[in-house]
């Protein structure tokens, strides 16, 4: 059955050159060992809540937009093979490319993994 990560997390807004080069790398690789798809999406309408909320969830600030990306696996074993041969993978190493460098607070990122019942 197919599975999808999902992943909420805040990126400086100056970064968004440099982030949208990154997703692209490093979907890339996901692609290589078994994604069917890589999907991010930078903020646009995402408001702040008051009790729960995206830019809550992930500590916006001001100088940062909220990203949502999700990737679409086979099956749960697909993406468990998949995701721990990429980031094995020396392409995903900062140590070894220094473009790997996440440009956000990974501290911060929200994300898990959820088995797709609904898909119309």
């Amino acid at each position: 059955m197919t599975y999808v990560d999902g992943y909420v997390l805040a990126v400086p807004t100056a970064n968004k050159d440099i982030f949208k080069q990154h997703a692209e790398a490093a979907a890339a690789v996901f692609k290589e060992y078994g994604a069917l798809r890589v999907v991010e999406c930078w903020g646009d309408d995402v408001p702040p809540g008051e009790v729960t909320s995206f830019p809550l969830a992930v500590k916006c600030q001001e100088d940062e937009t909220v990203c949502f990306s999700w990737i679409i696996w086979p099956s749960r074993q697909v993406r468990d093979d998949g995701l721990q041969k990429s980031m094995a993978d020396p392409r995903m190493q900062p140590e070894t490319n220094p473009n790997a460098e996440m440009p956000f607070d990974g501290k911060r990122m929200i994300y898990g993994g959820f088995e797709m019942i609904v898909d119309v």
